[in-house]
């Protein structure tokens, strides 16, 4: 497996996650109805005190992001809000890495249980969670009337 390793996002180097989200313009018009996303919604998004956004990294190469919350207070399980590769790094591997260190880190902290939400339509991502071991739980209302299928994966 390909060796991937976390690092927090900040502000200084949001020119990148801007990179990141940029490369990706189908998910961004799936997500938002926009190809590109601005600066002050990626701020909104990655840097707030609600969750937690890293960039996953290949030796020196940023090659993606992920952005999750330990606990929702709806449901008191841990979600994985978002995780996202470089587009022209899509189908290499890291998105496997990625998951797998993320998974590896609720099971230390003793999670028995991760939650994801895929957005109706993204077809891609569904294959890859489903891969993953995840089945789908419900379906909820998301922003701008669209939908989100939620899915849950047992880890305990």
């Amino acid at each position: 497996m390909i060796s991937v390793v976390f690092e927090k996002v900040s502000e200084e180097k949001l020119h990148i996650v801007h990179e990141i989200v940029s490369s990706n313009k189908k998910y961004n018009v799936l997500e938002n109805g926009n190809e590109l996303r601005s600066n002050e919604e990626l701020k909104e998004e990655f840097l707030n005190s609600h969750s937690h956004s890293f960039f996953i990294k290949n030796e020196d190469r940023y090659v993606g992001i992920v952005d999750y919350i330990d606990e929702n207070p709806k449901d008191k399980y841990p979600w994985l809000g978002l995780l996202m590769i470089r587009g022209d790094e899509h189908g290499k591997g890291y998105g496997k890495s990625a998951y797998q260190l993320y998974e590896n880190h609720l099971k230390e902290t003793g999670r028995t249980a991760i939650r994801i939400g895929i957005l109706r339509g993204n077809k891609q991502a569904k294959s890859f969670w489903e891969s993953r071991g995840f089945h789908y739980v419900e379906t909820k209302p998301f922003k701008n009337g669209k939908q989100v299928d939620c899915y849950q994966k047992d880890i305990g």
